[in-house]
Order: C-alpha cells, then sequence, then structure tokens
C-alpha cells in the first residue's frame, strides 16, 4: 500500500479486513511502498516518512498482526530494487507500455509529470515485490490482474532465458531420489501420467507433493516443479491473482470514497467527526421534505449500511424510508453508532503504537529483516542464474 496519509473506510473495508483474514490463512507479507509514492509524487517526498508511520499504524488498528504477517518498508529492502533491475534488462518496453493503467492514470494524474521512467516502469518494479518472495498468490481486486498477469509474463520470460541449467535432467534426477523411494516412484508416477497423458489432476497432485517435502533444498524443489511440466528449472514461479470481493464504500458526497474527492471518514475519528460527517450525507435526491419516500438504493447512505449493519435492521430502514416513516436522520444514527463502535475499538489499539513511536519502529525493523532473509535467497537463485555471483 503506498503511503499517502491516513487511511479511510474505503481501505478498511476494500483491503485491510481482507488481509485481517489472510493473515492467519497464508504467510502473508505487507509492505508499505515508498517507492511506489515517489513514481508519481516525488516532488511531495517530505511527506513520506509520516505516511508511512500513519499507514503502518492504521493496519495494526484495523487488527493486522506483526506476529501473524510480516510488516515493512519497501525500501528498507533493498533486494526490491536490484530484482526491479535485473528483470528490467529482460523485459520488453512494449509490455511496459500495454499496461492498462499507464495510459488511464497519465490521464487521471495530468497535473503531474509522469514523463519519467519511473512511472513507466512501476508496474515492473510492482512484479519485482512480488517475485522476489517467490509469491504464489496476489490478493487484488479486478482492475490490478493486469499487473499480476505482467508479472507472470515476466517470470515465464526469466525461466526461459535462464532456466536451461547445464545437465538439467540429472540434477533433477539426483532430486527426486533424495526425496525417498515412496515420493520418488509417486513423482515420477504422476509426472509421467501428466506429459503422456495430458492428466491435469496428477500435476497438481505432484505439485502438492513437492510443496511438502523437507529434505529438499528450495533449488532442488523449483527444478522439480520445471521438470514435471517438460521445460527447464523454474527460477521464479508465476504467482496468481487471489481476486477480493470488492466493498463499494461511498464517500459523503455518493462518490467513491478516495482522498482525492475530500469525502472520506478515517480510520480512528473522534465520535463527534464522524457523527458530523454522516449527518451531512448525501441521501436519496427525491427526498427532498421529511415526508417524500425514498428509494434505498438511490440513497449512499444504504450502501454504508449494507457494510455495518444487519439485516433486520437494514430492511427496517428500508422499509421506513420507502415509506417515509423515517426521516434520513433517523435512518443514520444506527450507522452512525456502528461506525463508531468500530472506531473505538481501533482508537484503543493505536494507542500505544501513537504513544510510542518505536514500538513501530521495532516491527518494521524487525519485518524488514524476515523479509530481507527471504528476498535473498530469491536474488542469490537470481543472480547465479543470470551470471553474476561472484562468491
Amino acid at each position: 500500500m503506498r503511503p499517502t496519509g491516513r487511511l479511510h473506510l474505503g481501505h478498511l473495508n476494500g483491503v485491510l479486513k481482507n488481509w485481517v483474514r489472510l493473515q492467519h490463512e497464508y504467510e502473508c507479507f505487507f509492505f508499505v511502498a515508498d517507492w511506489h509514492a515517489l513514481t508519481t509524487d516525488y516532488e511531495n517526498a517530505h511527506n513520506i516518512r509520516q505516511y508511512a508511520f500513519d499507514t503502518v499504524v492504521d493496519w495494526l488498528a484495523a487488527g493486522i498482526n506483526p506476529g501473524a504477517a510480516t510488516l515493512f518498508v519497501q525500501s528498507q529492502v533493498p533486494e526490491h530494487a536490484e530484482l526491479h533491475l535485473l528483470l528490467s534488462m529482460i523485459t520488453p518496453l512494449s509490455w511496459l507500455e500495454r499496461v492498462p493503467s499507464f495510459k488511464d492514470q497519465q490521464a487521471k494524474l495530468n497535473d503531474r509529470d509522469l514523463s519519467t521512467y519511473g512511472f513507466l516502469g512501476y508496474p515492473l518494479l510492482q512484479s519485482a515485490d512480488i517475485l522476489i518472495y517467490r509469491a504464489g498468490n496476489v490478493p487484488v481486486g479486478a482492475d490490478q490482474v493486469a499487473h499480476v498477469e505482467l508479472t507472470r509474463e515476466v517470470a515465464r520470460r526469466f525461466n526461459h532465458l535462464y532456466g536451461r541449467e547445464p545437465d538439467f535432467e540429472a540434477h533433477a534426477e539426483a532430486a527426486i531420489t533424495r526425496m525417498g523411494k515412496k515420493n520418488s516412484r509417486m513423482y515420477t508416477t504422476l509426472r509421467r501420467r501428466y506429459q503422456e497423458a495430458g492428466d491435469a489432476e496428477a500435476l497438481e497432485r505432484a505439485r502438492a507433493l513437492l510443496q511438502e517435502q523437507q529434505n529438499l533444498s528450495i533449488g532442488d524443489r523449483e527444478r522439480l516443479f520445471g521438470y514435471l511440466e517438460g521445460g527447464g528449472r523454474i527460477i521464479l514461479p508465476e504467482p496468481q491473482a487471489l481476486l477480493t470481493r470488492e466493498a463499494r464504500v461511498p464517500g459523503l458526497d455518493g462518490e467513491k470514497m478516495s482522498k482525492s474527492y475530500n469525502n472520506t471518514i478515517a480510520l480512528r475519528e473522534a465520535p463527534e467527526v464522524v457523527e458530523a460527517k454522516i449527518r451531512t450525507m448525501m441521501t436519496d435526491p427525491a427526498r427532498v421534505r421529511r415526508t417524500d419516500p425514498g428509494d434505498p438504493a438511490k440513497c449512499p447512505v444504504f450502501a454504508l449500511h449494507e457494510i455495518y449493519t444487519d439485516e433486520p435492521t437494514r430492511a427496517r430502514l428500508a422499509d421506513g424510508c420507502r415509506t417515509a416513516g423515517i426521516g434520513c436522520i433517523d435512518c443514520k444514527r444506527p450507522l452512525i453508532e456502528a461506525i463508531n463502535a468500530e472506531q473505538q475499538v481501533m482508537r484503543e489499539r493505536a494507542a500505544p503504537f501513537e504513544a510510542d513511536p518505536d514500538l513501530v519502529e521495532s516491527i518494521l525493523v524487525e519485518g524488514a529483516e524476515r523479509a530481507r532473509d527471504a528476498a535473498r535467497e530469491t536474488l542469490d537463485e537470481v543472480r547465479t542464474a543470470m551470471g553474476v555471483s561472484y562468491k
């Protein structure tokens, strides 16, 4: 996530609640993308450090647990930059120019200087962010799938260029024997079934078998993944897009909640601020007077009720709106209470970190160390494959 200041309910319901769930299901790396912030806003870099702190405190307040996930700042793991550099040597310029967001962002951010390599190359930096950890899944919305697909293409090209090591088959066969007799026979059988009959189930079972092997080095495991499909060694696995349900969170004016629209409710807002903002929030334009019936489907407030209010309460409020049995302030009151109850929990979680910024710093330092351990392993493999390792 780019450091752009305090987060809001759109971030919470569109991203963070999903991260909170994923941290207990996968090994997760969550980082503040400070280098990415420079790709579109390099002239305002003086805010990045404070924004990074605010972002991490909001993560912690939302329930991200540094004991369950790795939290760090991108620039504290320089391996991201080195992999980005190495991948830039093999990535065709046309691949970057065709990324949908390249022209979209140029149109939307026409008040900024985007005629830089940093802006053109940021999708490749994203690819490096993913591939440096050999990520299996990347949680994204539908608008980011193209970035994951670019990452897959870059990984595929890299493996094609550099996965053809000398005596590959001999190394692969030696690795099979290190799996033990039973697992070796199973792997060989499943590989044959896939290569001779195209059995997709056999391929998936063989991949799962390799994931379970504790006595294989990372290099041997990736070598055997490649051997399964008849290719070379897979140095950089191709990630999958883990599509997340996108919650539409309306802003105070009915448009998408966004800082650029100045229509947000921030995380950890004071209760009176939340109440004041919700009370002035747009409703169905047809309800000019208290006695006018409304349509919940046309009311931004009701879209927030879909997130924050239980079904019986929503049904009662919807009926009251359609029949003019309640006014808009009556409809907003349960929403104010629900949002403030959630905010209270987040304010309490955030309090010790705001009081002692060193706690946040220690979390990020420890996270960066864990991230660097994982990143170095990948980078060592990449440098060796490309012939620029001098150990």
